[in-house]
């Protein structure tokens, strides 16, 4: 799916300023983690793994995602925990520092086990859309594509607005299409709204 950002993206650079004196560099990728957080709550079946010994599902009551960041010495997926609990302030100094360390090698080991989910984004080096792996023994991965202007209808008329591509990989053991789609449309609604990213909790 495709997301209309444009509103988020005068908020973000707006709110930019005033939490650049705590140290936190605001960035899309922040509110996406706390928008993906809030719609792992409504559907569990994301925020789970499955036991194929047992053939059962196994939900989580914590919500660490895991962020793919592009090293040189090849893809690390650092995690950051309990997403659903903290603001974005929080978020963002987290973000940064643990892609800072991913970037430098100088992650523990720790640091990049216990996902629930993860997030890649393709868009950070020219990509559209991906089909991106699983992270075992998680169920999903969103990604994310190259955040572009384009024209698009609003009320009849043709407007230019800032579109972000969405996409999901899934484990169909666990999770159908249209789940899928109920998935990516609520993530679409906290973006397309990003006051209502501040009430997620």
């Amino acid at each position: 799916d495709e997301v209309d950002v444009t509103d988020l993206e005068i908020f973000r650079k707006e709110q930019g300023k005033a939490f650049a004196p705590q140290g936190a560099k605001l960035t899309l990728t922040a509110f996406i983690l706390k928008a993906t957080a809030g719609a792992l709550r409504e559907f569990p079946k994301f925020n789970a793994s499955y036991d194929e010994h047992a053939a059962e599902i196994v939900f989580k009551d914590y919500v660490n995602i895991g962020v793919a960041v592009d090293s040189p010495r090849g893809l690390m997926v650092p995690v950051i925990r309990d997403v659903d609990r903290k603001g974005l302030v929080t978020i963002s100094k987290e973000l940064r520092e643990i892609a800072d360390r991913a970037r430098e090698f100088k992650l523990d080991v720790a640091e990049m086990r216990g996902g629930t989910f993860t997030i890649t984004n393709v868009g950070a080096l020219g990509g559209l859309f991906a089909t991106p792996m699983i992270n075992w023994p998680e169920v999903a991965i969103l990604g994310l594509g190259r955040l572009a202007e384009k024209p698009v209808v609003r009320n009849g008329q043709v407007v230019i607005r800032k579109m972000l591509p969405l996409f999901i990989s899934f484990d169909h053991r666990v999770i159908d299409g249209a789940d899928g789609a109920r998935f990516i449309n609520r993530i679409a609604v906290f973006l397309e709204n990003p006051l209502n990213l501040l009430l997620v909790s």
